[in-house]
């Protein structure tokens, strides 16, 4: 089993979300998907983040930028850095996950997905309600069912639930993946180890 916390509002996420879904297949292992508020992360525990956006290295942001324009184009997605909106409020999308979970649970990924590439790739704003009914009606959902689940207090207590478990379990940001429950990854760069290690316990 692969488990994968995640935030719609990473790029990196998106990178890692669209890659180890084949690879799960390429091995024949689940994924448990496990939506996050990083947000919530970095106001805990890592608000180095912060300072970094703050007073950035220029250097370093410059080759960041194309780093992840690289890999975009090797994931075959596309990506804007930054969009309009950033850092942008993810609360709703994410609780919208954790909804759909329980209620049409085969939707869950397809959600995620639209709203990882209206966000990055259509640079609309995930935080709008208005931009959240798009995602709703691309995936086939009733908005007003949406809206009405992701304000149920269970849906939010979840969220937090298991930020605070990634948290507790060693995980900064995300994505945070991991095998076996403590065989920790962070990142789309991580993937050839991933597979690695996966591919180990298969021969085992």
């Amino acid at each position: 089993m692969i488990e994968f916390f995640f935030d719609c509002s990473s790029p990196w996420t998106y990178l890692a979300f669209h890659n180890i879904q084949p690879l799960a297949r390429e091995v024949n292992v689940d994924i448990a998907w496990r939506p996050i508020l990083v947000g919530g992360i970095f106001n805990t525990i890592n608000p180095s983040v912060y300072a970094s956006r703050e007073t950035p290295v220029p250097a370093k942001a410059r080759y960041m930028k194309k780093d992840l324009a690289d890999w975009a184009r090797s994931s075959g997605l596309a990506i804007k850095m930054p969009p309009t909106v950033f850092p942008v409020n993810s609360v709703k999308a994410m609780r919208g996950c954790i909804w759909l979970q329980y209620e049409q649970p085969e939707t869950m990924v397809p959600f995620a997905r639209t709203v990882f590439e209206i966000y990055w790739g259509e640079d609309k704003d995930i935080s709008k309600d208005e931009v959240l009914t798009e995602v709703c009606q691309r995936v086939g959902l009733d908005p007003a069912a949406f809206f009405a689940g992701i304000s149920e207090q269970v849906i939010k207590d979840e969220l937090k639930l298991n930020t605070d478990e990634v948290m507790a379990r060693g995980g900064f940001g995300s994505p945070t993946i991991y095998l076996d429950k403590t065989d920790m990854y962070f990142g789309n760069d991580r993937m050839p180890l991933i597979r690695e290690a996966l591919q180990r316990r298969s021969a085992a």
